[in-house]
């Protein structure tokens, strides 16, 4: 509308910021966005990215050794060089900072940078100047979130990890996450002496059990000294400039480095939520409707700041979703079921659907298909990994409620599999469709009689 100076304001260039503004503005809408960190958010800058190119990284170790029962001779031992990864990594996130501004630019959407605070439903303020929007969305994302213990200001979190100046001989990661569990992997296949720490007896809550327990098996395996039902109480400095960490069970480890991956919460601080009357759940998430929308009409939020599911996918289909809703009139309601996921832990997780706990608590009576195998690949190598598949099968209808794998590029053999379980497959569907082989994705397609 005239009266205003943008059709979209969005504060936050993260993957749902800046999709909903790309959007809109090829839509012929006038938008802008401000930014105050980096573009591209933390999946770009400090988490999906860089992560997933440390686990190439960490992997390598691994493959130096496989190599040899492949005919492969190394002349000397491989090291590792940590400025090197890092550095590179760098290099890499610049250009994808570059390229979301280009994004940005291409599409006729104007960068403002600085910190945005909300003046009232339709004014947004950045380094003491005032913009004028017709709606305004909110996309800052999540920060890690770190406990008021004694000694905090000691440890880092995944926003400093990927940045370290020194590299670590032995690091404590802290938390029970997907976050936690895969740094632990990265760590311990760098070369770092590794513990994890968690305050309950088994990591990873809310993913099938069968695949926590499976993982917590692999990946004590490999190295990384698992801690449940501990916890830090406080942290201590000491003349070395090594932590000494004092745990809930008396015990006392030290490191050169702790890592809190402890969860994140919505980045709203110094917004001025409170000031329009932008409503906020207990842990500080921005209520929203079902087609975003707060509780000041003009304001619209997504992505990880309204904590429902925090996935860089989730948030771009958010932004599209958005987008429709307000200049297309697309009043469809975005779908939440059936959304893939992987964790990049050693070995890898993938998953899509429900857990088997999650179906009986539905009501659901089920079968079980359940495999565990040694990967063709370690038959000559000797190592001891192995891969778990799992699939959940509603018996009335024989729909495939839900598939979990550990393995091996198990995210990418997940992203296939997906699509089958978003369409509707049955389980017969799975069995008449022909393998491929030898891979180990075939065993989805060659699981033949109920585990239970």
């Amino acid at each position: 509308m005239a009266q205003y100076d943008y059709d979209l304001f969005v504060i936050g260039a993260g993957s749902g910021g800046v999709r909903a503004a790309r959007m809109a503005a090829t839509l012929g809408k006038r938008v802008a966005v401000a930014e105050d960190r980096y573009l591209g958010g933390t999946c770009v800058n400090v988490g999906c990215v860089p992560k997933k190119l440390f686990v190439y990284g960490a992997h390598y170790a691994e493959d130096f050794h496989d190599a040899a029962a492949y005919g492969w001779q190394l002349e000397q031992a491989p090291t590792f060089n940590w400025a090197k990864l890092r550095d590179n990594k760098n290099k890499e996130i610049e250009r994808l900072n570059g390229v979301y501004s280009g994004l940005l630019e291409n599409a006729g959407a104007q960068l403002v940078n600085g910190t945005a605070r909300l003046i009232d439903g339709h004014t947004v303020e950045v380094n003491g100047r005032h913009y004028q929007a017709e709606n305004i969305l909110i996309a800052t994302g999540g920060w890690p979130f770190v406990p008021e213990i004694p000694g905090a200001e000691h440890v880092i979190t995944s926003n400093e990890v990927f940045s370290l100046e020194q590299f670590p001989e032995k690091v404590i990661v802290v938390g029970g996450g997907y976050i936690a569990v895969e740094f632990a992997g990265i760590f311990n296949g760098l070369g770092v002496e590794t513990d994890l720490i968690y305050r309950r007896d088994l990591f990873l809550r809310g993913f099938d059990k069968d695949i926590r327990e499976f993982v917590r098996d692999e990946v004590s395996k490999k190295g990384v000294k698992l801690n449940f039902n501990t916890d830090i109480e406080r942290v201590e400095k000491l003349e070395d400039g090594r932590l000494q960490a004092h745990l809930s069970n008396g015990a006392t480890m030290v490191a050169d480095t702790i890592l809190y991956a402890t969860g994140r919460q919505p980045k709203t601080a110094d917004l001025g939520l409170d000031q329009v009357g932008v409503a906020t759940d207990k842990a500080g998430a921005v209520i929203v409707n079902e087609h975003f929308q707060t509780s000041v009409p003009s304001i619209y939020a997504l992505g990880d700041v309204v904590g429902r599911i925090q996935l860089t996918p989730v948030a771009l289909a958010e932004g599209m979703a958005l987008v429709k809703y307000l200049y297309q009139g697309d009043k469809k309601v975005l779908d939440y079921s059936v959304i893939p996921t992987a964790v990049f832990c050693q070995p890898n997780i993938g998953t899509v659907g429900l857990s088997e706990e999650e179906a009986r608590i539905r009501g659901f009576d089920i079968d079980i298909y359940r495999s565990s195998f040694r990967p063709l690949k370690h038959t000559l190598t000797g190592s001891g990994e192995r891969c778990l598949m799992k699939m959940i099968v509603d018996k009335e209808t024989d729909r495939v409620l839900g598939v979990h794998m550990v393995g091996a590029e198990a995210g990418e053999i997940m992203q296939g599999i997906a699509v089958a379980i978003k369409a509707g497959a049955t389980k017969a569907i799975f069995d008449q469709t022909i393998g491929i082989h030898p891979t180990s994705a075939e065993e989805f397609v060659t699981l033949r009689e109920p585990a239970t």
